[in-house]
Protein backbone atom coordinates (compact mmCIF):
# COMPACT_ATOMS: atom_id res chain seq x y z
CA UNK A 1 0.00 0.00 0.00
CA UNK A 2 2.79 2.26 0.57
CA UNK A 3 4.57 1.53 -2.34
CA UNK A 4 1.33 1.98 -4.44
CA UNK A 5 1.18 5.60 -2.41
CA UNK A 6 4.70 6.99 -3.27
CA UNK A 7 4.21 5.91 -7.31
CA UNK A 8 1.27 7.95 -7.31
CA UNK A 9 2.89 10.91 -5.39
CA UNK A 10 6.01 10.94 -8.13
CA UNK A 11 3.37 10.86 -10.75
CA UNK A 12 1.35 13.57 -9.79
CA UNK A 13 4.35 15.71 -8.96
CA UNK A 14 5.45 15.12 -12.49
CA UNK A 15 2.28 16.26 -14.19
CA UNK A 16 2.81 19.34 -11.92
CA UNK A 17 6.33 20.42 -13.03
CA UNK A 18 4.79 19.60 -16.64
CA UNK A 19 1.83 21.60 -16.81
CA UNK A 20 3.74 24.53 -14.99
CA UNK A 21 6.72 24.53 -17.62
CA UNK A 22 6.77 27.39 -20.05
CA UNK A 23 8.76 27.10 -23.32
CA UNK A 24 11.34 30.06 -24.03
CA UNK A 25 11.11 30.73 -27.71
CA UNK A 26 14.54 32.98 -28.85
CA UNK A 27 13.51 34.88 -31.75
CA UNK A 28 16.23 35.64 -33.89
CA UNK A 29 15.87 39.16 -36.22
CA UNK A 30 16.37 38.52 -39.88
CA UNK A 31 16.19 40.13 -42.82
CA UNK A 32 13.46 38.82 -45.11
CA UNK A 33 14.95 36.88 -47.67
CA UNK A 34 14.57 38.54 -51.14
CA UNK A 35 15.95 36.94 -54.36
CA UNK A 36 18.32 38.51 -56.10
CA UNK A 37 17.39 40.92 -58.71
CA UNK A 38 19.29 39.52 -62.20
CA UNK A 39 21.71 42.01 -63.98
CA UNK A 40 23.06 42.46 -67.30
CA UNK A 41 26.35 43.20 -68.11
CA UNK A 42 27.23 46.39 -70.17
CA UNK A 43 27.40 44.75 -73.26
CA UNK A 44 23.85 43.11 -72.54
CA UNK A 45 22.90 46.93 -72.13
CA UNK A 46 24.45 48.67 -75.01
CA UNK A 47 22.73 45.83 -77.22
CA UNK A 48 19.66 46.07 -75.85
CA UNK A 49 18.31 48.95 -78.04
CA UNK A 50 19.81 49.37 -81.09
CA UNK A 51 19.63 53.47 -81.12
CA UNK A 52 21.61 55.19 -78.69
CA UNK A 53 20.27 58.88 -79.35
CA UNK A 54 23.23 61.82 -78.63
CA UNK A 55 21.09 64.00 -76.86
CA UNK A 56 23.78 66.75 -77.13
CA UNK A 57 21.26 69.46 -75.15
CA UNK A 58 22.20 67.45 -71.93
CA UNK A 59 25.75 66.60 -72.87
CA UNK A 60 28.50 69.06 -71.75
CA UNK A 61 30.21 68.54 -74.78
CA UNK A 62 32.42 71.17 -76.08
CA UNK A 63 34.07 69.49 -79.29
CA UNK A 64 36.92 67.44 -77.76
CA UNK A 65 35.10 64.94 -79.25
CA UNK A 66 34.32 65.35 -82.90
CA UNK A 67 32.94 61.33 -83.73
CA UNK A 68 30.59 62.06 -80.95
CA UNK A 69 29.13 65.11 -81.87
CA UNK A 70 28.75 64.50 -85.55
CA UNK A 71 26.31 61.62 -84.50
CA UNK A 72 23.09 61.73 -83.76
CA UNK A 73 22.36 58.21 -82.94
CA UNK A 74 24.81 55.48 -81.95
CA UNK A 75 24.50 51.97 -82.05
CA UNK A 76 26.95 48.89 -80.48
CA UNK A 77 26.44 45.39 -82.79
CA UNK A 78 28.78 42.89 -81.91
CA UNK A 79 31.49 44.89 -81.57
CA UNK A 80 30.95 47.44 -84.17
CA UNK A 81 29.64 51.02 -83.50
CA UNK A 82 27.42 52.31 -86.05
CA UNK A 83 26.25 55.81 -86.51
CA UNK A 84 23.55 58.02 -88.30
CA UNK A 85 26.24 60.66 -88.67
CA UNK A 86 23.56 62.46 -92.12
CA UNK A 87 19.90 63.48 -91.88
CA UNK A 88 20.55 63.30 -95.65
CA UNK A 89 18.47 59.50 -95.96
CA UNK A 90 18.57 58.97 -92.17
CA UNK A 91 16.22 56.24 -91.45
CA UNK A 92 17.23 54.17 -94.87
CA UNK A 93 20.85 54.03 -94.40
CA UNK A 94 22.46 51.05 -92.85
CA UNK A 95 18.81 49.67 -92.59
CA UNK A 96 18.28 53.07 -89.71
CA UNK A 97 22.05 51.98 -88.42
CA UNK A 98 23.79 54.29 -90.17
CA UNK A 99 27.44 53.49 -91.42
CA UNK A 100 29.99 51.79 -89.85
CA UNK A 101 32.92 53.90 -88.12
CA UNK A 102 34.72 51.78 -86.09
CA UNK A 103 34.60 49.09 -83.03
CA UNK A 104 33.95 48.91 -79.48
CA UNK A 105 34.60 46.69 -76.23
CA UNK A 106 32.74 46.69 -73.05
CA UNK A 107 33.54 45.53 -69.53
CA UNK A 108 32.45 46.33 -66.22
CA UNK A 109 31.31 50.16 -66.67
CA UNK A 110 33.85 51.15 -69.58
CA UNK A 111 33.43 51.30 -72.71
CA UNK A 112 36.56 52.23 -75.45
CA UNK A 113 35.74 52.76 -78.70
CA UNK A 114 37.88 52.66 -81.24
CA UNK A 115 36.76 55.36 -83.65
CA UNK A 116 38.26 54.72 -87.50
CA UNK A 117 39.56 58.32 -88.06
CA UNK A 118 39.34 59.95 -84.46
CA UNK A 119 41.34 56.89 -82.92
CA UNK A 120 40.76 55.80 -79.60
CA UNK A 121 38.57 56.89 -76.48
CA UNK A 122 37.82 55.36 -73.14
CA UNK A 123 34.35 55.99 -71.04
CA UNK A 124 33.18 55.24 -68.24
CA UNK A 125 29.54 54.44 -68.54
CA UNK A 126 27.01 55.08 -65.39
CA UNK A 127 22.94 54.18 -66.10
CA UNK A 128 20.57 57.10 -65.49
CA UNK A 129 17.53 55.03 -65.81
CA UNK A 130 16.31 51.95 -67.98
CA UNK A 131 16.46 53.97 -70.87
CA UNK A 132 19.59 56.31 -70.68
CA UNK A 133 23.36 56.20 -70.08
CA UNK A 134 25.67 58.79 -69.54
CA UNK A 135 29.21 58.60 -71.32
CA UNK A 136 31.89 60.54 -69.19
CA UNK A 137 35.70 60.85 -70.73
CA UNK A 138 37.75 61.58 -67.37
CA UNK A 139 40.91 62.67 -68.98
CA UNK A 140 38.59 65.95 -70.50
CA UNK A 141 35.27 65.90 -68.14
CA UNK A 142 33.35 65.49 -71.12
CA UNK A 143 29.97 64.00 -70.76
CA UNK A 144 27.51 63.22 -72.95
CA UNK A 145 24.23 61.55 -72.24
CA UNK A 146 23.20 58.35 -74.51
CA UNK A 147 18.82 57.96 -74.88
CA UNK A 148 17.96 54.50 -75.88
CA UNK A 149 15.74 53.39 -79.09
CA UNK A 150 14.42 50.21 -81.02
CA UNK A 151 14.37 51.14 -84.34
CA UNK A 152 10.49 50.71 -84.83
CA UNK A 153 9.74 53.37 -82.07
CA UNK A 154 12.67 55.78 -83.44
CA UNK A 155 10.90 59.27 -84.58
CA UNK A 156 13.65 59.91 -87.40
CA UNK A 157 10.63 62.48 -88.92
CA UNK A 158 11.02 64.54 -85.36
CA UNK A 159 14.97 64.22 -85.30
CA UNK A 160 15.12 65.30 -89.34
CA UNK A 161 13.16 68.99 -88.44
CA UNK A 162 14.51 69.37 -85.58
CA UNK A 163 18.00 69.62 -86.86
CA UNK A 164 17.18 70.93 -90.42
CA UNK A 165 20.05 73.40 -89.51
CA UNK A 166 21.86 70.81 -90.35
CA UNK A 167 20.81 69.23 -92.93
CA UNK A 168 21.47 72.14 -94.96
CA UNK A 169 25.07 72.08 -94.61
CA UNK A 170 25.10 68.13 -95.73
CA UNK A 171 25.79 69.29 -99.82
CA UNK A 172 28.70 71.16 -101.23
CA UNK A 173 26.37 73.32 -102.73
CA UNK A 174 22.24 74.23 -103.21
CA UNK A 175 21.94 74.83 -107.44
CA UNK A 176 18.79 77.03 -107.89
CA UNK A 177 16.35 75.04 -110.51
CA UNK A 178 13.22 76.73 -110.41
CA UNK A 179 11.40 80.42 -109.92
CA UNK A 180 8.14 80.68 -109.42
CA UNK A 181 5.58 83.86 -109.60
CA UNK A 182 6.16 86.88 -107.07
CA UNK A 183 7.67 90.54 -107.87
CA UNK A 184 11.57 90.53 -109.21
CA UNK A 185 14.05 91.06 -106.38
CA UNK A 186 17.44 91.14 -105.71
CA UNK A 187 17.52 87.58 -104.49
CA UNK A 188 16.33 86.18 -108.11
CA UNK A 189 19.99 86.78 -109.30
CA UNK A 190 21.29 84.02 -106.33
CA UNK A 191 21.85 80.83 -108.60
CA UNK A 192 23.62 78.66 -106.10
CA UNK A 193 24.15 79.01 -101.52
CA UNK A 194 25.97 77.12 -99.62
CA UNK A 195 25.70 76.54 -95.51
CA UNK A 196 28.62 76.03 -93.85
CA UNK A 197 29.34 75.44 -90.19
CA UNK A 198 29.86 78.69 -87.81
CA UNK A 199 28.89 81.13 -85.60
CA UNK A 200 25.13 81.20 -84.66
CA UNK A 201 23.45 78.77 -87.29
CA UNK A 202 26.19 78.52 -89.22
CA UNK A 203 27.99 80.79 -92.12
CA UNK A 204 26.56 80.78 -96.05
CA UNK A 205 27.90 81.86 -98.88
CA UNK A 206 25.92 82.88 -102.30
CA UNK A 207 26.26 82.68 -106.08
CA UNK A 208 25.13 84.51 -109.39
CA UNK A 209 27.15 82.14 -111.72
CA UNK A 210 24.73 80.36 -114.06
CA UNK A 211 22.89 77.52 -113.16
CA UNK A 212 25.06 74.23 -114.38
CA UNK A 213 28.28 75.90 -113.20
CA UNK A 214 30.85 73.50 -111.39
CA UNK A 215 29.39 73.67 -107.86
CA UNK A 216 33.42 73.05 -106.82
CA UNK A 217 34.36 75.86 -109.21
CA UNK A 218 32.10 78.70 -108.15
CA UNK A 219 32.41 82.62 -107.22
CA UNK A 220 31.01 83.42 -104.29
CA UNK A 221 29.57 86.67 -104.96
CA UNK A 222 28.37 87.39 -100.92
CA UNK A 223 28.38 85.70 -97.57
CA UNK A 224 26.70 86.11 -94.02
CA UNK A 225 25.37 84.20 -91.15
CA UNK A 226 21.60 82.48 -91.46
CA UNK A 227 20.04 81.26 -89.13
CA UNK A 228 16.95 78.46 -89.07
CA UNK A 229 13.77 78.96 -86.47
CA UNK A 230 10.52 77.50 -85.94
CA UNK A 231 7.71 78.26 -87.17
CA UNK A 232 4.97 77.96 -83.79
CA UNK A 233 2.26 75.47 -84.30
CA UNK A 234 3.96 73.79 -87.20
CA UNK A 235 7.17 71.60 -86.74
CA UNK A 236 7.45 70.98 -90.58
CA UNK A 237 8.05 74.56 -91.64
CA UNK A 238 10.79 76.38 -90.54
CA UNK A 239 11.66 80.61 -91.11
CA UNK A 240 15.67 80.43 -92.73
CA UNK A 241 17.45 84.07 -92.53
CA UNK A 242 20.18 85.27 -94.55
CA UNK A 243 22.11 87.73 -93.25
CA UNK A 244 23.87 89.71 -95.42
CA UNK A 245 27.42 91.12 -94.36
CA UNK A 246 26.06 95.13 -95.50
CA UNK A 247 23.43 94.22 -97.43
CA UNK A 248 20.83 93.61 -94.79
CA UNK A 249 18.50 90.15 -94.44
CA UNK A 250 16.50 88.24 -96.60
CA UNK A 251 13.92 86.16 -94.80
CA UNK A 252 12.30 82.94 -96.11
CA UNK A 253 9.37 79.95 -95.55
CA UNK A 254 11.40 76.91 -95.92
CA UNK A 255 9.89 73.82 -96.90
CA UNK A 256 12.42 70.18 -97.71
CA UNK A 257 10.42 68.50 -100.49
CA UNK A 258 12.37 65.28 -100.15
CA UNK A 259 16.00 64.37 -98.74
CA UNK A 260 17.42 66.55 -102.07
CA UNK A 261 15.17 69.27 -102.26
CA UNK A 262 14.36 72.84 -100.62
CA UNK A 263 11.62 75.30 -101.06
CA UNK A 264 11.86 78.89 -99.88
CA UNK A 265 9.46 80.96 -100.05
CA UNK A 266 10.35 84.44 -99.85
CA UNK A 267 7.79 86.43 -98.24
CA UNK A 268 8.69 90.21 -99.52
CA UNK A 269 8.06 89.45 -102.98
CA UNK A 270 5.88 86.43 -103.07
CA UNK A 271 8.60 84.37 -104.96
CA UNK A 272 8.88 80.80 -104.27
CA UNK A 273 12.62 78.94 -105.48
CA UNK A 274 12.95 75.90 -105.42
CA UNK A 275 16.84 74.51 -105.08
CA UNK A 276 18.60 71.17 -105.47
CA UNK A 277 21.37 69.64 -103.43
CA UNK A 278 24.27 68.96 -105.51
CA UNK A 279 27.86 67.10 -104.13
CA UNK A 280 26.77 64.84 -101.31
CA UNK A 281 28.73 64.95 -98.05
CA UNK A 282 29.36 62.27 -95.97
CA UNK A 283 30.46 62.94 -92.40
CA UNK A 284 32.31 60.28 -90.71
CA UNK A 285 35.53 62.27 -89.57
CA UNK A 286 35.48 65.56 -87.84
CA UNK A 287 34.96 67.09 -90.92
CA UNK A 288 32.26 69.48 -91.15
CA UNK A 289 29.56 70.13 -88.74
CA UNK A 290 30.05 69.54 -84.86
CA UNK A 291 26.54 69.62 -83.07
CA UNK A 292 26.55 71.89 -80.13
CA UNK A 293 23.46 72.29 -77.66
CA UNK A 294 21.09 75.04 -78.51
CA UNK A 295 22.12 77.09 -74.74
CA UNK A 296 25.76 77.42 -76.83
CA UNK A 297 23.96 78.74 -80.30
CA UNK A 298 22.05 80.80 -78.27
CA UNK A 299 24.86 82.71 -76.59
CA UNK A 300 26.22 82.96 -79.86
CA UNK A 301 23.88 84.53 -81.56
CA UNK A 302 23.31 87.14 -78.81
CA UNK A 303 26.89 88.01 -79.16
CA UNK A 304 26.14 88.42 -83.05
CA UNK A 305 23.48 91.09 -82.63
CA UNK A 306 25.90 93.00 -80.30
CA UNK A 307 28.77 93.00 -82.55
Amino acid sequence: MKTLKLFFGFALLASVVTSCYVEEVVVVDQDPYVDPVPSISLNQLLSSYELWYVDINRSNAAGEHPFMQLAFTMSFRNGTVFANNNLVGIGDQGYGFGIDVGFYDAYNYVLDISHDLDGFNSFDVTQLSTTEIELYHPPTGVRYVLVGYQRNNFDYDLLFYENIHYFIQEYTAWEKVSTEGGSPNEFDNEDFLQFLPGGGDGNFRSSQDPVGSDIYDLYWDYTGIYNVDDVPGNGYLKYLTLDYDYLGNEYFELNVINDNRIELYHETSGTVYTFRGKGYIQYKNSRGKLRIPKATIEKQMKKISVL
